[in-house]
């Protein structure tokens, strides 16, 4: 009896701490004067981006995939615009829950991310490019050390272009997104590349089909664009 009794315990206690360790997936958010510090999660992936869309300036993002602790959570960076030095390590962030909201270290201060309105849409996940039309053909992009990946979440999405065997970064963007009866449109709030094209917003088509995202219309630039995306899984 005293050992089945011990049983339920260890049990009990394991799936405690599992759950107890997962931030549940959304956006946070806090403010910093003009600049926000935004944290998406999805799919035990996280990015962090801090930029002031009202003066159209970036400042940077770092993120990859996540496993969480009691009162920490392990980042396995994949991109850090900053410090390409940190790519491919693991960084431990403290943080606890706080009325639904993260309160997190990050540089040595706490700082409390406020959750943001839950707005799930059929797209939420972790995304990679997977085929992209050239000259009115499909062409496959196999999966690589160099990838291009786009995370949404709650209406929010961001896509890195990045390469995290080379620790290279190559571009982001980002801002809010809607996608309804097959109408996907995107809001800039922050481009690394050229930050013009903040306040544009772009409207594609788009659907699911055989698990892949089919997106269609025109780039930031005015190019014609039709790619097909597939989830891709945090390791």
């Amino acid at each position: 009896m005293r050992n089945y009794i011990l049983f339920i315990f260890l049990l009990f206690g394991t799936i405690f701490s599992k759950v107890y360790a997962q931030i549940p997936g959304g956006v946070y958010m806090y403010h910093d004067g003009l600049c926000k510090n935004l944290i998406l999660i999805k799919d035990q992936y996280i990015s962090f981006i801090c930029f002031d869309d009202s003066n159209k300036r970036f400042h940077y993002t770092w993120g990859g995939p996540i496993e969480g602790q009691e009162n920490t959570l392990n980042v396995a960076i994949e991109y850090n615009s900053q410090d390409s030095t940190a790519i491919g390590k693991k960084t431990p962030l403290s943080y606890r829950i706080q009325n639904d909201s993260l309160r997190l270290k990050t540089a040595n201060a706490y700082h409390l991310y406020i959750k943001q309105k839950s707005h799930p849409q059929d797209l939420d996940a972790l995304w990679r490019i997977t085929s992209r039309q050239q000259e009115g053909k499909m062409q496959n992009i196999p999966k690589a050390d160099r990838k291009t990946i786009k995370l949404l979440v709650d209406g929010y999405f961001q896509w890195i272009a990045i390469n995290p065997a080379q620790k290279g970064f190559y571009g982001t963007g980002g801002g809010y997104y809607q996608y309804d009866n097959n109408q996907y449109i995107e809001r800039i709030q922050f481009f690394s590349r050229d930050n013009n094209r903040v306040g544009q917003e772009l409207k594609f088509e788009g659907e699911i089909v055989d698990n892949g995202w089919h997106h269609k219309g025109k780039s930031s630039k005015g190019d014609n664009i039709y790619e097909i995306w597939s989830k891709e899984i945090a390791k």
